[in-house]
């Protein structure tokens, strides 16, 4: 077993996720696809997106905020999309390169795809992960795996409550 994996946890740490978003890249420059823009989805796949954009020397990026995880394992019926909705316009030929940080059940890449495609040339899609259940064959995967990811983004807790109100008065 290596170190980034538990028998119940595959545990990403900043390094390996250095290593992992390179490899990535390299995926995506070695099969010859030239995105013209990258689209994040929101929250999880905004540090991939930098990172690809960097190392394949694209500026122009796009996010698109989709809500289906409310917490460990718990997820809405479908994945929604929030505002605002993103609008393509004169991407009629354009390359899209959709990435994030995984493909769980896949429904959220899913929909992001269907939702784009019709605008757009090409869509081709890039994750750190992908499980067994994803509906969705992504086409470049860093990992795939069975278990519950431990991001090093998102493994403490939120220094606030967005929740709460008196967090954002001044004493």
């Amino acid at each position: 077993m290596d170190d980034a994996s538990s028998n119940d946890m595959e545990v990403l740490t900043w390094p390996l996720y250095g290593e992992a978003s390179k490899a990535l890249a390299d995926m995506v420059a070695d099969s010859g696809y030239r995105p013209d823009l990258i689209l994040s989805i929101a929250r999880g796949g905004l540090l991939i997106a930098g990172s690809l954009a960097y190392s394949l020397g694209i500026k122009n990026l796009h996010v698109m905020n989709v809500e289906y995880y409310t917490g460990k394992g718990e997820r809405l019926e479908f994945p929604v999309i929030l505002p605002p909705p993103l609008t393509l316009v004169n991407l009629e030929s354009a390359k899209v390169l959709i990435a994030d940080d995984v493909a769980d059940t896949g429904h959220t890449l899913a929909m992001v795809r269907d939702y784009v495609t019709p605008q757009v040339g090409e869509v081709r899609s890039a994750v750190l992960y992908q499980k067994p259940i994803s509906v969705m064959d992504c086409d470049y995967v860093w990992r795939h795996t069975d278990r519950w990811i431990d991001f090093p983004w998102s493994t403490a807790a939120a220094l606030v409550d967005p929740h709460d109100s008196d967090a954002h008065k001044a004493e």
